[in-house]
């Protein structure tokens, strides 16, 4: 049974910063896995935050380059997001998701098999 579990989340005012972590448990080694956060908000469906894989790190709006930067410890099953100079636009729960080798953008929602439940990121 394949469970991913976020933690990290919380209330931050804008300009601080946050690292979000999931742990993935229940699908054996991660290898050429594919990994990616994703933000959901009332207003918006649920969009690519970052994706990494063995060719590397990708952040999927331009608009959140600097800021963000994802990585993967696959030897302990662990996916971060580290969030930096946080504005209240960031507000949103965040997702980690996992799924096997795929040619399909890290970005791409519907590509992931695997989800967490999600943390709450709040920054005012």
């Amino acid at each position: 049974h394949v469970q991913l579990v976020e933690s990290g989340g919380g209330s931050e005012q804008a300009g601080g910063s946050l690292r979000l972590s999931c742990l993935i448990s229940g699908y054996g080694p991660l290898g050429t896995s594919q990994m990616a956060w994703f933000c959901q908000t009332p207003q918006k469906e649920r969009e690519g935050v970052a994706g990494i894989s063995v060719a590397g790190p990708r952040i999927c709006p331009d608009s959140l380059r600097g800021r963000i930067a994802i990585s993967a410890d696959k030897a302990n099953n662990l996916l971060f997001l580290q969030m930096d100079n946080l504005k209240p636009d960031d507000t949103g729960v965040y997702f980690c998701a996992l799924r096997p080798f795929s040619r399909e953008s890290l970005c791409e929602r519907e590509s992931y098999t695997y989800w967490g439940q999600g943390t709450q990121v709040t920054v005012s």
